[in-house]
């Protein structure tokens, strides 16, 4: 079973537990995907109204794209779990191995690919969460604002799982230029994110 086909108690159980998976990831990939449904909401909430009948087609394309966004950030919740398959396989190789740094290596940046993607994803979400909050329905606007929160959370957060296994790589160029494309996108969600947050209080009044 995929774990958010699991009800929403069963998925915490299973993020409670010693299981190494669901983890860090797998919540960061969560949390943007509940970013994006709210988008979504406040999409559903606006499209029909004749108050804001001039931003229907642009609403609309929005909500297809914060659906697509969404099912992504499900999916990786089950590709985070994989990425980390290899990686567990390699920490069993003995010490004395002389393929273990090599395997271990290559499965530390495999470790890295799922995080990576939640945080494009999540930042998609932001840049839709943007043009929202300017066409959304005002009596929604706190939801887009929150939404906006819970992305760049997810950002932050899939961004901590490729630096503690970029810590452990032997190729420090590799993994500095992976550390930079991470910081990258963190700062430019979180000007996002304050944007976003802004108009949001000044909606809110």
């Amino acid at each position: 079973m995929k774990q958010l086909e699991q009800s929403a108690v069963e998925f915490l159980a299973a993020l409670s537990s010693s299981a190494p998976a669901p983890g860090g990831g797998g919540a960061s990939a969560l949390t943007g995907a509940l970013a994006a449904a709210l988008g979504m909401m406040v999409s559903n909430l606006t499209i029909g109204k004749e108050k804001y009948a001039e931003h229907e087609e642009a609403l609309i394309g929005l909500r297809a794209e914060l659906e697509a966004l969404r099912d992504k950030l499900v999916g990786l919740v089950d590709a985070d779990a994989e990425g980390f398959l290899p990686l567990a396989r390699a920490y069993g190789i003995p010490k004395d191995d002389p393929s273990r740094e090599r395997v271990m290596e290559e499965a530390l940046a495999t470790a890295c690919l799922a995080p990576f993607e939640m945080m494009t994803t999540a930042y998609a979400v932001l840049c839709a969460l943007a043009a929202l909050v300017k066409k959304g329905s005002r009596l929604a606007v706190s939801d887009v604002g929150a939404g906006a929160v819970l992305a760049q959370a997810a950002i932050e957060a899939a961004a901590l799982n490729i630096r503690i296994n970029t810590k452990s790589m032997q190729d420090r160029a590799r993994a500095n230029q992976l550390n930079e494309r991470a910081d990258t996108i963190i700062r430019e969600g979180s000007a996002y994110k304050e944007r976003i947050y802004l108009e949001t209080l000044k909606v809110i009044g």
